[in-house]
């Protein structure tokens, strides 16, 4: 079972860096690259407890479906994602907010395990582990860009 940690550091107010990182709209175009789109649940703004998402996404050359419940949310310094349906076997996405010497720390845990047994220990060691946090963190990276920039007004402000 995998366990990925990442943290940024943001200088925006805490609120809008939650509240982008619960932002389907900031999630489509932070996964261009994977060709993301919200097919069903809540498939616009922001996302609340007990509320799912369907993402269909480009990944390894394959469309896939995954489905998630926001598991819990404590506004504006946690909320978890957990998966309903998808490829992994399961995963916990918890997402952590504090406000520190004026800015914003957000951390991310990814706690997932592999579907395939031994198989899918192989590929965690080999490629995904490494996929999956580099995912994370340009998902990461734009949410930073978009609090600090003033692009937020772009997808909070609809």
């Amino acid at each position: 079972m995998p366990i990925i940690k990442i943290k940024h550091e943001i200088n925006a107010p805490i609120q809008i860096v939650f509240d982008l990182a619960r932002s389907i709209d900031l999630h489509e175009i932070s996964t261009k690259k994977t060709n993301e789109k919200a097919i069903g649940g809540v498939v616009s703004g922001l996302i609340k407890k007990d509320e799912t998402v369907t993402w269909r996404a480009k990944h390894f050359g394959i469309y896939q479906k995954l489905t998630v419940r926001i598991t819990e949310m404590k506004s504006p310094n946690y909320f978890s994602d957990e998966m309903l349906q998808g490829a992994f076997k399961r995963f916990k996405h918890e997402h952590f907010f504090k406000e520190s010497n004026g800015t914003t720390v957000m951390r991310d845990v990814f706690d997932y395990t592999s579907p395939l047994g031994f198989l899918g220990k192989i590929a965690d060691y080999l490629f995904l582990k490494k996929y999956m946090t580099n995912f994370l963190i340009e998902r990461n990276d734009v949410i930073k860009d978009f609090a600090e920039s003033g692009r937020w007004k772009e997808v909070l402000d609809k």
